[in-house]
């Protein structure tokens, strides 16, 4: 097994190694950006969460904003608020909040794993994943982010079939699901493989 070198022992990097080692924090303004996204994303769940209660109040504004949002172009517009319609904008809210874990996911793994050390062990807040995230894991949970994802889009989708002209959305819409699903298997199945061999040295 090979032993962990004393910190009196570690080689000082060559200012051409520190540069290029220094560079990882380059990263650092694509994370605050994405800090700023997920901003945008609670503004909107709010706004979207204001409107359907409104909506339920009688507010006609907010009926409208409602509708403009879930209704397929062409398809009947519903002139009141109907279960299918609040089912539609319940799964648009969750749609937001399984994008804003996504967005969590990459900041704090993302950062963690490419950047700098968080040092948050004994945090009481520290997320379960985070204690053994690397690239591998980091990258295997947000495949299956992006089938929760996935998966709330299609059924969106399949509540609202009726009012789609033709099937040839909810075909590709399946289609590209499907290879979501063959993407995550895949994905996870190499990365056994590289665990398995890593075990066997």
């Amino acid at each position: 097994m090979a032993q962990s070198i004393p910190p009196n022992e570690v080689k000082k990097l060559t200012p051409l190694n520190n540069l290029i080692f220094a560079s990882r924090w380059l990263q650092l303004p694509l994370y605050l950006g994405l800090i700023l996204a997920q901003c945008v994303y609670v503004f909107h769940f709010w706004v979207e969460l204001k409107d359907l209660i409104g909506a339920a109040m009688g507010n006609v504004a907010s009926l409208q904003h409602i509708l403009d949002a879930v209704t397929v172009p062409g398809a009947p517009r519903p002139t009141k608020l109907t279960e299918t319609t609040i089912m539609l904008v319940v799964l648009g809210l969750i749609d937001v909040v399984m994008i804003s874990n996504l967005l969590i996911m990459v900041i704090v793994g993302g950062y963690e794993t490419f950047v700098s050390r968080m040092h948050l062990e004994g945090h009481p807040d520290q997320p379960e994943w985070l204690s053994h995230v690397n690239a591998s894991v980091l990258k295997t949970k947000l495949a299956m982010a992006i089938i929760g994802i996935s998966s709330i889009h299609l059924l969106k989708t399949f509540i609202n079939a009726a009012n789609y002209p033709n099937t040839d959305t909810m075909m590709w819409q399946t289609l590209i699901h499907c290879a979501f699903l063959v993407s995550a298997i895949a994905i996870a199945y190499t990365d056994r493989i590289v665990m398995t061999t890593h075990a066997k040295h």
